[in-house]
């Protein structure tokens, strides 16, 4: 496990199991929001994001954080492992609103409200991208793929890991 991508709903939790993962691995993290948005709210063309992503490609490990389904493929291709974090609608929508308000290390502002289009995107996850997603990764099933329902069972992966990595 060198070359990671963690993928799932807005609010599932990604960028804080990734945080946790590489912590315990020590391999570098990279969070796509970071890359694909601004501080002033703009964000980067398709174009730099891939870019960049293919930079990261060169290094002998990463953990990517982001579902971004315009580059999830080509992730799919370089990584050697997946964490699907699936939750339920309910729970990335309480994941969501838990972070209105406080500072981000995987964003470049601080959400001051709750955005309903981007809710929208949310309750809509589990009927426009969780199938392309699930397709996907039929599609690389030759990776080491670890679908996670809850935060109970990415809490106790993690904690496995650590043992692990005493």
């Amino acid at each position: 496990m060198k070359k990671i991508i963690v993928v799932g709903s807005p609010g599932s939790g990604k960028s804080t199991f990734s945080r946790r993962l590489s912590e315990i691995t020590g391999i570098r993290l990279y969070h796509l929001d970071l890359i694909y948005h601004n501080p002033d709210r703009t964000t980067n063309p398709r174009e730099y994001l891939i870019d960049k992503i293919s930079e990261i490609f060169a290094n002998d490990s990463w953990i990517i954080d982001g579902q971004y389904m315009g580059t999830i493929e080509m992730r799919l291709r370089e990584c050697d492992t997946v964490f699907f974090l699936d939750l339920s609608v309910e729970e990335c929508l309480k994941g969501v609103a838990e972070r209105i308000g406080k500072p981000r290390s995987d964003m470049p502002w601080v959400e001051e409200e709750e955005d309903p289009e981007f809710i929208e995107y949310v309750k809509s996850f589990e009927h426009n991208q969780k199938p392309r997603m699930e397709k996907l990764l039929e599609k690389y099933r030759d990776k080491n793929i670890i679908v996670l329902k809850s935060h109970e069972e990415a809490d106790e992966y993690l904690e496995k890991l650590r043992d692990e990595e005493c």
